[in-house]
């Protein structure tokens, strides 16, 4: 089971089971102040049962329970805005067998100083039981608002994934003027797994070839990566779009996690924005984007848009709306350009946890002496030059050293990425 702020994650019914739905629902409940929360699940299988025994939970300790059904992580997020308090049934990308809960506050998601209240026991005093209603979401007539009207009606292609992006992504492109073809609605015959950014998408790449550009959203909506010219792109390309639009639109303050293409900082700063780098992780990107009072940003990594204004989490569907709306404009092909003299290559390595600090620790010694600057903001990064970059760190949602490195060398970045974990390698099978 993984427990970090990024929620809680496991492969149900063997680390993840209801007695620890209890409890962590259980202590969620003593920081919700407004004692009304919103609450919502993905399509996996295991996403009802997790669902009722929170909602349960909830209101044994006195909360008043909205019940969304089904619906993407950032309809929840919207949502939690307006009750102060809201819970995401889902594990993200992780694979089906895998479930999990995101806990939100004031419409964030929980901080490290909230984690141990959550994770640790907590004595929750008795109060008056908690109601349950249905509700509806305005998500899309809000995401309208700030997209506009596109009217050149592009042809545009989106992969559900068989996810809770169903209905909302495709219902919002039409209702902004695009003409949508809709793949891998239901996950009972999907073609493809919940990651997009690892899925190869094959079936969203012919359906798009003749689009103007494809959208393919995770299990719970809030990734988005994009197929341009039959061609998938990286996912730094979505923060990038969305990033392009953001300066479109004046904003000048941007938060980036420290994983992010160096060309997305690099283009804000020719635009006259500031950039300010977090901890990998969105709830870090967003903490970050608080205390500094940013206007945008988020994770390259993850195909994650963060617009504060909107919602305090990665936005996959209403970013998907603000890049259709930029599509046949200077300013689409601007980014893309600017973006392809990049390379970014991202791996991993399974290796346990209890492994991950150590491991980092000795590879942090050997990038002090191979690199003349280096970077513990999140794992160790070392910076080879001004355009070339590697990073490692342990990751918050699986049993794997995350490795990403950047260059505007293909070749050079494949090397970058091959020394770097056989360095990794190098280091478990000597410490284990």
């Amino acid at each position: 089971m993984k427990k970090t702020i990024s929620g809680i994650r496991g492969i149900f019914g063997e680390d993840l089971d209801l007695k620890d739905v209890l409890e962590f629902c259980n202590n969620f409940s003593s920081l919700i102040k407004s004692k009304k929360c919103v609450i919502g699940k993905d399509t996996r299988p295991t996403g009802s049962i997790i669902k009722e025994t929170a909602s349960a939970v909830l209101m044994k300790n006195g909360i008043d329970v909205y019940n969304l059904e089904t619906a993407p992580t950032p309809v929840i997020f919207r949502e939690s805005r307006k009750f102060g308090a809201g819970l995401v049934i889902s594990s993200s990308h992780n694979p089906i067998e895998w479930n999990g809960m995101k806990f939100i506050i004031e419409g964030r998601g929980i901080n490290e100083q909230e984690l141990p209240k959550i994770i640790e026991h907590q004595e929750i005093l008795k109060s008056k039981i908690g109601s349950e209603q249905e509700i509806s979401s305005s998500y899309i007539e809000d995401a309208q608002k700030i997209i506009g009207k596109i009217e050149n009606h592009p042809e545009i292609a989106i992969d559900i994934g068989g996810g809770a992006a169903k209905g909302y992504a495709s219902d919002l492109l039409k209702n902004v003027g695009c003409n949508v073809t809709v793949l891998n609605e239901e996950l009972s015959n999907c073609s493809r797994g919940p990651d997009p950014t690892s899925d190869e998408l094959s079936d969203l790449s012919l359906a798009s070839i003749k689009k103007e550009i494809g959208f393919a959203f995770d299990l719970d909506g809030d990734r988005l990566v994009i197929i341009k010219n039959g061609q998938k792109q990286t996912p730094d390309i979505t923060l990038g779009l969305g990033v392009a639009k953001s300066l479109e639109l004046g904003y000048k303050k941007f938060v980036l996690s420290t994983d992010t293409s160096i060309s997305v900082e690099k283009f804000i700063k020719e635009k006259g924005g500031t950039v300010q780098r977090s901890k990998v992780g969105e709830a870090n990107v967003i903490d970050l984007m608080l205390k500094t009072s940013s206007q945008a940003g988020g994770e390259g990594s993850s195909g994650g848009f963060i617009l504060p204004e909107f919602n305090y989490c990665r936005e996959g569907i209403l970013t998907s709306g603000l890049i259709a709306s930029m599509l046949g404009t200077s300013k689409f092909n601007e980014i893309l350009n600017y973006m392809k003299n990049y390379f970014q290559i991202r791996d991993k390595i399974k290796i346990d946890s209890n492994f991950h600090d150590k491991i980092i620790q000795e590879i942090n010694t050997k990038f002090s002496k191979e690199f003349s600057e280096t970077d513990s903001l999140d794992g160790i990064k070392g910076i080879i030059d001004e355009d070339s970059w590697v990073l490692i760190r342990k990751s918050n949602t699986e049993d794997i050293i995350r490795v990403s490195a950047e260059s505007n060398d293909k070749e050079k970045c494949k090397e970058i990425i091959k020394k770097t974990l056989d360095m990794v390698k190098n280091s478990y099978d000597k410490i284990r």
